[in-house]
């Protein structure tokens, strides 16, 4: 939908995923996590990256370099001494053409050659012989608990730390030796959300975000509600993108059925004076908040203690309302007790009118910035098309998927933020 006078922002669309068109060495060395590398090399390239990868010959017994050529529709490599190099150099060559060289799975025998120094195979030779300050160095380890915890590992893995290497988490869970405990790798996607971290620019670093998303429940019997239809998927989505660039990120949820982002804390709520409740816990330490949720402007004044049964008459009951806190207007007008103001974004859905209900809506809460997009047919779909409302005038974002429209958000927020004085 088009809106006269509005700024079109276009030319980001399409191009808001780090991992599209970055190459990528994914090494694998060897652990029954290997299987995961499978996984991992697809959805890499789903995302647009190419990927090649380097195995050593542990990792061949794990999973053969056919089933990683297949996938990543590059040839393998596995020893220094390969010949298919023009200068036969292709621990230099690949560490040279690499955006970032993902361990994944990193043994326990792997990360302790590598704070050793040693380079005695073509995987660890290229991690020495990257350019270190253009082409990070990411980690994802993978061993028994036991050798997770053992102090030598723990030596090491801060050691690669302290060498600029960034060593990713381990998963906790149930183990291929039948143990449970940490070690684990991480699953490919949590991965994923890792190197997108690692590979955008860090616009939000330092800041900490306190986001709202998905609807609110207000009950009028034990089991009986009003709600809405938002999906709680932009809000996400932009908790994601935030964290993606560096922030601090505090998730208030409602209702919704959706997995928590790599890296943020989220809080789970039901009602809108329970989400205001939390909100104003977390909202001093936060230098910005995003009001993506949709909450519910009223509530029912009494709530049954038990289920509303039908009348043998056929009479409908009568429902009487009144008004939930309005948690955006609420937040902007409070008080700091700490340096530096709050910088308030307020989301709107609307059925008509959009741009002019936004401009309303903006002014009515006192924000600096009103997202607006109409509804309901946006309701639980993967993209969106939003319309930016200041006091300025109006930005428009057409259609595309509401990861990237994060992206994009957040890469505006991270602007204005730097020009607020």
């Amino acid at each position: 939908m088009s809106h006269p006078g509005a700024r079109a922002a276009g030319w980001y669309i399409g191009r808001m995923d780090v991992l599209h068109g970055k190459h990528i060495v994914l090494g694998l060395s060897g652990g029954v996590a290997c299987y995961k590398a499978a996984e991992l090399c697809r959805q890499l390239i789903k995302a647009g990256a190419t990927v090649q990868v380097v195995m050593t010959e542990a990792a061949e017994h794990f999973i053969t370099p056919v089933t990683m050529q297949a996938l990543s529709g590059q040839p393998v490599y596995g020893s220094q001494w390969d010949l298919r190099a023009p200068n036969a150099m292709a621990h230099i060559n690949l560490g040279r053409e690499a955006d970032v060289v993902l361990i994944a799975p990193a043994s326990a025998d792997f990360m302790a050659r590598l704070a050793q120094g040693r380079a005695d195979e073509l995987l660890s030779l290229l991690c020495l012989a990257r350019p270190a300050e253009r082409v990070p160095l990411v980690l994802a380890p993978a061993m028994n608990r036991e050798m997770w915890a053992h102090p030598a590992t723990q030596r090491n893995v801060a050691q690669l730390r302290a060498d600029g290497a960034q060593v990713l988490d381990v998963g906790v869970g149930a183990q291929a030796c039948g143990e449970t405990g940490d070690g684990r790798m991480l699953e490919p996607h949590e991965i994923v959300a890792e190197l997108r971290r690692v590979l955008s620019p860090q616009r939000l670093a330092g800041r900490r975000v306190l986001i709202t998303a998905g609807p609110t429940w207000e009950a009028i019997d034990p089991v009986r509600g009003l709600t809405n239809r938002s999906s709680g998927k932009m809000g996400f989505a932009l908790a994601q993108a935030a964290w993606e660039a560096g922030a601090e990120v505090t998730l208030v949820a409602g209702p919704v059925a959706l997995a928590t982002p790599r890296g943020v804390q989220r809080i789970d709520v039901v009602s809108a004076r329970d989400m205001l409740e939390a909100v104003l816990a977390e909202v001093e330490a936060a230098d910005v908040f995003i009001a993506t949720a949709a909450v519910a402007d009223w509530r029912p004044a009494q709530v049954s203690e038990q289920k509303i049964k039908k009348d043998a008459s056929g009479r409908t009951p009568t429902l009487s309302f009144t008004e939930n806190p309005d948690i955006l207007a609420t937040v902007a007008a409070l008080p700091r007790s700490r340096s530096g103001a709050l910088y308030c974004v307020g989301f709107a859905a609307e059925s008509h009118d959009l741009q002019r209900h936004a401009e309303e809506k903006r002014a009515r809460k006192g924000v600096p910035l009103l997202v607006g997009n109409i509804g309901p047919e946006t309701f639980g779909r993967d993209d969106n098309a939003l319309l930016l409302v200041d006091a300025e005038g109006s930005m428009a974002l057409p259609r595309a998927p509401k990861t990237e429209l994060a992206r994009l958000l957040v890469a505006e927020l991270a602007r204005r933020l730097s020009a607020t004085p």
